[in-house]
């Protein structure tokens, strides 16, 4: 049995899109002027910019005309309550079951939320299990936690694949550990020049099944 590594967000799931209808709940809620979507999912940058950074920011923007709990309650459930598992995915991950790979999520952000999004599109009986940062105190590209993916799944890191769409915290990851790396490119050139992903694909579906043809 191998190790199949996976991202969650805008990898197995479009967290960008979920986030960007809940953004757009959240302006129409508060009379916020429909350009406030952009300047809203520009300031998250898919996820990436820190929580209390993007809170601030909406309080220095809103000031009193938007509660503080209605800030709380975008940035901690909005795009959780939104994400949905699209049947081609769930049937990659079918696939790489029956042909022995133990898949395993590997994700940056927060214990509640990554894990709401798991349970919540039934990826939770689709996979091996889980690993997220918050959880075990350690973020994508460090080297440990790809190794307490392996763990998880109990099976060797030596041979593992990762699949991602960020090139620092998959690729570069997967690089540092020896396992290959594909890079989810979503139609984006790549622009790094320290290093390279193995493979580069369109979407996640597609990496899944280079993973199963290639390994054999």
């Amino acid at each position: 049995m191998r190790l199949l590594m996976i991202d969650l967000d805008n990898t197995l799931v479009d967290r960008d899109a979920a986030f960007r209808d809940a953004v757009t709940e959240f302006v129409t809620a508060h009379a916020l002027p429909a350009g406030e979507v952009a300047w809203l999912t520009g300031v998250d940058a898919s996820g990436h910019a820190p929580r209390e950074d993007v809170a601030l920011a909406m309080t220095r923007r809103y000031g009193d005309g938007v509660p503080p709990d209605a800030v709380r309650r975008l940035l901690d459930t909005g795009a959780a309550d939104r994400v949905v598992l699209e049947d081609p995915v769930r049937q990659a991950l079918g696939r790489a079951e029956a042909a022995r790979w133990a898949v395993v999520v590997v994700t940056n952000g927060r214990v509640a939320q990554q894990e709401k999004k798991i349970r919540r599109t039934g990826l939770a009986a689709l996979v091996r299990g889980w690993v997220v940062s918050e959880g075990i105190g350690l973020r994508k590209p460090d080297p440990r936690i790809f190794q307490a993916a392996a763990e998880t799944a109990g099976v060797p890191l030596k041979g593992a694949w990762m699949i991602g769409d960020s090139a620092r915290a998959d690729i570069a990851g997967a690089a540092a550990v020896g396992a290959v790396g594909v890079w989810v490119s979503g139609g984006r050139p790549w622009t790094e020049t320290g290093y390279r992903p193995d493979h580069v694909t369109r979407d996640v579906v597609e990496a899944v099944d280079l993973a199963l043809d290639t390994a054999g």
